[in-house]
């Protein structure tokens, strides 16, 4: 029988891999969870609307910090949560999956960077880059299209330039918020 070897890489994403499935059973970590996912319900109350379809929000770092502090998975499974309850609190037109999905992959996202790495510049402006591309420019507006039957429009103008505008300010508080979320698995690990 032959045994394989694992390149250092691969062995580095399977034991993240098996370190974030474990996070599923740590009631610290699902208490984490929780208070950072009652934070993303009330940061989701505090949106700013800029049209009928289009609003600025920042419940995305209560999200960010999920993923990092909790991994990818106990952050997808946030991403339901906080998905279904922020539609209970403040429904916005009739409940669509496609958001819940939406929620999860993001969840799955953050996770899938920042969980137990460092916090550096490029990797907060890659993940957000990948989250406005794969989020706002492509499953927003393809759930919108569902929803109410608009044109699909990947880039419309309003949606381009409010993250265009956006996005240094968005990566400024991810840095922020991670950075603080990295003083406190610090702190945690020698208590």
């Amino acid at each position: 029988m032959t045994r394989t070897t694992l390149t250092p890489a691969a062995s580095f994403c399977d034991r993240l891999f098996v370190q974030a499935v474990q996070e599923l059973h740590s009631p610290r970590t699902l208490a984490t969870a929780a208070v950072l996912s009652a934070l993303h319900l009330i940061l989701n109350q505090f949106t700013i609307p800029v049209s009928s379809l289009l609003e600025v929000g920042f419940d995305f770092l209560a999200a960010a910090a999920i993923g990092y502090l909790c991994g990818p998975w106990v952050a997808g499974l946030s991403g339901i949560v906080t998905d279904v309850f922020g539609y209970v609190l403040r429904p916005n037109g009739p409940y669509f999956p496609g958001w819940t999905l939406s929620a999860i992959l993001a969840g799955i996202l953050y996770g899938l960077w920042y969980y137990r790495r460092p916090v550096k510049l490029w990797r907060v402006i890659a993940c957000k880059a990948m989250a406005v591309v794969i989020f706002n420019f492509f499953l927003t507006p393809l759930w919108l299209h569902f929803v109410y039957g608009q044109a699909f429009v990947v880039l419309s103008s309003l949606r381009f330039v409010k993250n265009i505008i956006k996005f240094p300010i968005d990566v400024v508080l991810l840095l922020l918020v991670l950075k603080t979320c990295e003083r406190y698995r610090a702190r945690r690990r020698t208590t």
